[in-house]
């Protein structure tokens, strides 16, 4: 019979596998926001984002409310790694009726004895923190807001569930004139135990609870996690339940909107397998207990493992096998029947193997049984199977917490602190043996370290509020650096003005000269229709690389053929005509390999260099860029180059129909697909746009009749210093070391060549306040363009995990924390948004500009948009949109990608030119 009772009692490896899957299912369930109301576990989000990193310093008061007590604490951080915190508390006792009496009754004593506290220390009257730890399922909303869901362990007190317990006691503290002292912070005792034990050289992330917490005496005083206490009267025990809690991806959190970080997640495993998910390890004692229990068919694995129940369970399993006369033949045995006649701390004791035995036979005789040798030796093999399963069932599910963590953030091994606290992991070396090694069996791909922790409900509600205060400082500051770039709607309709008056200033005969927005005509009168047939050639100089293409349009669509030519250093620095000549024969090579060379086909001719275009085939360059210096050029119009070029090399099948820049190709090539497309929109290394003008606006052109594209080249929008107010110290600083000081303000402000330098000066500036990189030097950080662009769309994509964002600033020489990590991708972030908005303020302008011009009470148009910061940085295409729509409710906005706009685009522009050529 006592085989059969220890094998039921015992669980087997494959069994507890299956435990920690059916949890890990749970904790989904419980994080999800679908299914969070079916889940038995609560997965609670308690708004603690950050552990201590050891500059925490202050004064910081806590209240505990317990079952029978009130505690109050002070305790002084002197920013010194928590080493040493000094610290004075005090124990109230509660009377009974508190207890089951009013709300108000209940916060009104807390505050009295605030009062008494204070009173009784005799310290300054500066503005002091309150943590408030409360041992009860809440639901918590913010740091310092939390609904009391449900009284538990006694308490009954009217008028408050549903309530916020936080802004109660607040109120009770205010009627106690108390007005310096601020509840900040409210918490369990589970969190405390985690912040006891983390350090910045160790964080802890993980924390549980198991059995009653309690300080250990010391002569007088009490040792509370490494620091000396004052008490009076004694510490007394706390709730003797378990629970756990750890730093989970914030972003799995679906409960509240945060979706970066991480957040303590409060699990609330004692009510795990409420749903019968643990009845097939629940054995006949078990289910005695639960149907004896105040609360029968509940917090099912509390019951299990928790030290409320141990002894209950072995009371169970003795009085069965005494009425199988296998335990305490002829002994009364009617004293078993007694609930609570044997307690966990006996049980604990019995499993020691040296003093067991008598241990064993002491608490037996002391309830009035006869045990034999036999029988103390029975008891305590009972006693021992059942607290090595208490500690295998809290392996499976610290097992499950570790696997969804190594998971989440997508680790190969996670290496974690573990604080616990309560008396069974103290009591006995066994329980903390078993804990550690099935740990190990059931999540192998996680190493833990185990940290005891002491006075979780103390010194860590302290360690809480100290993390609230130092955050919210912290992030003060931040936004306050931040402020700057956040632009509000008033801003942003503001520059959507402020183009709009430009645009009409550079269309203007007289006021041209004077635009910052140039806004050019580029001789284009028409898009694509559909009707476009024929072969064109099309030619792509923009760089040290250039494209000829052959594009094939036809009534089932476009098909393409092209080659890339190299243009050596020494035909872009050299004569004009070396280098037209170059481009002249490279056209020939490949019309000769396309089998072209009898046939005269018409070119457009994508010219992506500073114009002044004088006619739809006649453009005259300004200037060179991108490293160019041919003699010769500048100031001559580049088509008739190319032609007088195709002269000398006797090249008679070339017609240049047209001379267009990337923006206007862009725009043609998604017009072929979308006859509403009438814009163009650039948004990559630079940014410029484009859309259809009615030809009445266009001063600087004559003929009124129609529609012209104008190339804005709004990326000079706010040279004449009408944007001065939205520039900030890091745009100064970007501009001060650019090529082109004091130009392309815009573009500055938006393109992917500056908003990696943008980000860099960010970055500096909280080195510097000591906000970022704990504000050691930077060496690396100090070099310019060494923050690329392209790591704000990486460090922007959801769901990356946040070490691949450390692994980012590591390539950079940057030891980045968690929090760092987190802090750098805000920074991307709001760098971001805001080239997005303005990029979405000008687009406003211009698509509110064409609904008016048309008469229309709304305007449905298309945005044929390229560019590698609009097509790779994951929320940029989404943002701009979201705010066109805000800031031009009465235009329908389509967007479409595209592809090959300076091949594919300055064919098309020859096309239509030579549809409108035709009889």
């Amino acid at each position: 019979q006592v085989q059969r009772a220890l094998l039921a009692l015992t669980i087997p490896l494959e069994m507890l596998q299956a435990v920690k899957g059916r949890m890990l299912q749970d904790m989904c369930k419980g994080l999800s926001r679908q299914t969070h109301a079916q889940a038995n576990m609560r997965m609670l989000p308690t708004y603690i984002c950050s552990t201590p990193d050891g500059t925490e310093k202050g004064d910081l008061l806590v209240v505990e409310l317990c079952q029978t007590h009130v505690r109050t604490l002070w305790m002084t951080l002197l920013g010194d790694g928590n080493r040493s915190p000094q610290a004075t508390n005090k124990i109230f006792d509660m009377p009974g009726d508190i207890m089951k009496g009013t709300g108000e009754a209940l916060f009104d004593f807390i505050a009295q004895c605030v009062r008494q506290f204070l009173a009784g220390i005799s310290r300054p009257q500066h503005r002091l923190p309150l943590g408030f730890v409360f041992p009860f399922s809440c639901r918590q909303t913010q740091l310092d807001k939390a609904e009391l869901i449900s009284w538990s362990k006694g308490f009954s007190c009217s008028d408050v569930e549903g309530k916020d317990v936080v802004q109660l006691l607040q109120s009770a503290i205010n009627k106690q004139e108390l007005s310096h002292v601020d509840v900040v912070a409210l918490m369990n005792d589970t969190v405390g135990t985690m912040m006891t034990c983390s350090t910045v050289e160790k964080p802890c992330e993980v924390a549980l609870v198991i059995g009653e917490q309690r300080p250990f005496r010391v002569t007088g005083w009490w040792v509370l996690g490494g620091c000396l206490l004052q008490c009076s009267p004694p510490l007394l025990p706390t709730d003797k339940g378990t629970n756990s809690c750890f730093m989970a991806e914030a972003q799995q959190v679906e409960m509240v909107e945060e979706t970066s970080g991480r957040m303590c997640v409060n699990t609330e495993w004692g009510c795990f397998g409420d749903d019968g998910s643990l009845s097939d390890i629940m054995t006949p004692y078990d289910q005695r207990v639960d149907q004896e229990s105040s609360n029968p068919g509940q917090k099912r694995f509390e019951k299990l493992v928790g030290s409320l129940y141990l002894g209950e369970i072995v009371r169970h399993v003795l009085t069965s096998l005494a009425a199988e006369k296998a335990l305490f033949v002829g002994s009364s045995v009617t004293v078993l029947g007694t609930k609570g006649v044997l307690k966990t701390q006996q049980v604990l004791e019995i499993i020691d193997n040296e003093e067991g035995m008598a241990k064993a036979r002491k608490a037996l005789e002391d309830v009035g049984l006869r045990p034999s040798e036999r029988d103390c030796c029975r008891v305590q093999q009972i006693c021992r199977v059942v607290v090595s399963r208490a500690a295998a069932l809290c392996a499976a599910g610290l097992a499950a917490i570790l696997s969804h963590m190594c998971q989440s953030r997508g680790l190969e091994q996670l290496v974690v602190n573990v604080a616990v606290d309560g008396e069974l992991f103290r009591g006995h070396t066994r329980f903390g043996e078993i804990l550690q090694s099935v740990t190990g069996l059931l999540a192998p791909e996680c190493m833990a370290t185990f940290l005891p922790s002491v006075d979780g409900t103390g010194r860590g509600a302290a360690m809480v509020t100290a993390v609230a205060l130092r955050l919210a400082a912290h992030r003060r500051e931040v936004d306050q650096l931040l402020a700057p770039l956040r632009l509000s709607r008033a801003d942003l309709e503001r520059v959507q003005a402020l183009m709009r008056r430009e645009m009409d200033l550079g269309l203007g005969r007289e006021s041209h000269a004077n635009a910052s927005v140039r806004m050019l005509p580029t001789y284009v009168r028409g898009t694509p229709d559909g009707t476009e047939r024929g072969e064109f050639l099309a030619l792509d100089l923009g760089g040290t690389n250039f494209r000829v293409l052959v594009v094939r349009v036809a009534q089932d669509g476009i098909r393409m053929a092209s080659e890339i030519y190299v243009i050596p250093t020494a035909v872009m620095q050299g004569t004009g005509e070396a280098l037209f000549d170059h481009i002249i024969e490279c056209i020939m090579d490949f019309q000769l390999k396309q089998d072209l060379m009898e046939q005269v086909l018409p070119l457009g001719f994508t010219f992506s260099f500073p114009c002044q275009q004088l006619g739809l085939d006649k453009a005259v360059l300004l200037s060179w860029t991108k490293g160019f210096s041919a003699s010769g050029c500048v100031g001559q119009d580049v088509v008739q180059l190319l032609r007088e070029a195709a002269q000398r090399k006797q090249h008679l099948a070339l017609k240049v129909v047209a001379v267009v820049n990337d923006t206007v190709g862009t725009m043609m090539s998604c017009g072929y697909d979308d006859p509403k497309c009438e814009i163009g929109l650039i948004v990559g290394t630079g940014t410029n746009a484009c859309y259809m003008e009615e030809m009445q606006n266009v001063g600087t052109v004559e003929g009124e009749q129609g529609r012209m594209c104008i190339n804005m080249e709004w990326g000079a929008f706010g040279d004449n210093g009408c944007l001065d107010d939205i520039f900030t110290d890091f745009d100064r600083l970007v501009d001060e070391k650019t090529i082109n000081a004091g130009k392309q303000r815009f573009e500055k402000l938006i393109s992917g060549m500056y908003l990696g330098e943008i980000v860099r000066h960010i970055l500096l500036a909280l080195v510097e306040k000591q906000l970022l990189f704990c504000g050691k030097p930077c060496p690396k950080l100090q070099t310019k363009d060494i923050f690329k662009t392209k790591f704000l769309s990486t460090i922007e994509i959801d769901g990356l995990a946040l070490r691949q964002v450390r692994a980012i600033l590591q390539d950079l020489e940057l030891q980045a924390s968690f929090e760092d990590s987190v802090l750098v991708r805000e920074v991307c972030q709001t760098v971001s948004l805001r080239a997005a908005h303005l990029c979405a303020a000008g687009l406003a302008a211009v698509v509110e500009k064409m609904r008016e011009n048309r008469g229309l009470a709304r305007l449905a148009v298309t945005v044929g948009v390229d560019g590698t910061l609009y097509k790779m940085h994951p929320h940029f295409s989404q943002h701009l949109q979201q705010m066109l729509q805000d800031l031009a409710p009465n235009c329908t906005v389509t967007f479409l990608q595209s592809e090959d706009g300076s091949g594919k685009g300055a064919a098309l522009v020859a096309a239509v030119a030579c549809r409108g050529a035709e009889p």
